[in-house]
């Protein structure tokens, strides 16, 4: 609640009538617009009717007392400022009061100046709330601000990154963008977080980038490779990981982990570290379950494409070359159920 220009109305809160006139009088007087009231249920009715400026409330009344009425108040708006008038007697419920949360208390019978000068020091207080409100308003504008642009260059350097690699591999550009709509779609089936979700459909598109690193005469060979060869090959995971290591950007810290790992099987036979189970970060466990599919599905100078059917299969059951045992099972799980939604991306995203 803000205190403006004398313009909001002040409530104050009574039994006394003579209490009620004289400091009705004295604040019409000053230019304030006052609203008096017998007890506490009617100011709390003229709190949440009226954009109130602040309460001034005796402390002891018959029904809600002053300081059942502060209670009330702050828990509909917290920052208005509730001043208390109390006698000697009560000091001691005053200073109570005031840990719980009343703006200040006066004393009766109340100085007039001094009422004022307490009323001045309230509208300055919730100016200066509202002045702060604005500026962490602000800030986090400014941060969501920034974010976004953050996210918006790793998402640039990504497809930057991935359009070098496109000029090198026989694997298409649609064959990456795939890869991260597949990538999407697992990660939401797994219910990770929404920031995981976003940054993965991006960088799992920088799963191959180290075959930048890999000689032609091996990446464009269209038969099988030799033990040696095959070797060289599998070095593309270490390649991308430090092509992409120390990067301040989640997305392309990201993107480093899906280079290294997206060959790492469940079961630990998968390269470059033979990693098993949990060990394998989930980025990795996700993308070679995508990776897989997608292969199975497409054209290469060694194999001819498969259908979606019997892809599904081979990655469920397993052919001698590929097993179960070599995918996370909750992920696998996860493929299972999103086998139609795979099928529909690989359709409709073709070069």
């Amino acid at each position: 609640m803000i205190y403006v220009n004398n313009k909001r109305p002040i409530v104050i809160v009574d039994d006394d009538p003579y209490v009620l006139e004289s400091v009705s009088r004295l604040l019409i007087a000053s230019g304030h617009h006052a609203i008096s009231c017998r007890d506490g249920e009617e100011a709390v009715a003229q709190a949440l009717r009226n954009d109130v400026a602040l309460i001034i409330t005796d402390i002891k009344m018959p029904g809600i007392s002053g300081i059942e009425l502060l209670d009330k108040i702050h828990a509909i708006y917290p920052n208005m400022p509730v001043i208390l008038m109390t006698g000697y007697a009560e000091l001691d419920i005053a200073i109570d009061a005031i840990k719980r949360g009343a703006f200040d208390f006066i004393i009766k019978p109340y100085n007039p100046d001094y009422l004022l000068h307490t009323i001045g020091k309230a509208a300055r207080h919730v100016e200066l709330l509202q002045v702060e409100e604005e500026y962490k308003h602000r800030l986090e504008e400014t941060v969501k601000q920034q974010t976004q642009e953050i996210f918006n260059l790793s998402r640039e350097v990504i497809r930057r990154l991935t359009s070098v690699a496109e000029f090198r591999d026989a694997e298409t550009g649609a064959h990456i963008s795939r890869i991260g709509l597949y990538a999407n779609k697992m990660a939401e089936a797994l219910d990770m977080p929404m920031y995981f979700i976003d940054a993965i459909t991006y960088s799992s598109s920088l799963h191959d980038i180290g075959k930048i690193g890999i000689p032609d005469n091996i990446l464009l060979k269209p038969g099988n490779f030799t033990y040696d060869e095959f070797e060289i090959m599998k070095a593309h995971t270490t390649i991308g990981a430090n092509i992409l290591a120390d990067s301040s950007h989640s997305m392309i810290q990201l993107g480093s982990s899906i280079a290294l790992n997206h060959h790492e099987r469940w079961d630990g036979s998968g390269y470059p570290r033979g990693l098993s189970g949990k060990d394998i970060p989930i980025e990795g466990r996700i993308t070679i379950v995508c990776d897989q599919y997608d292969a199975l599905m497409s054209k290469r100078p060694y194999k001819p494409p498969l259908e979606h059917k019997e892809a599904v299969r081979i990655i469920t059951e397993g052919d001698g070359r590929t097993s179960p045992e070599h995918f996370d099972p909750q992920v696998l799980k996860a493929f299972k159920i999103l086998a139609p939604t795979f099928k529909e991306i690989f359709g409709t995203h073709q070069d």
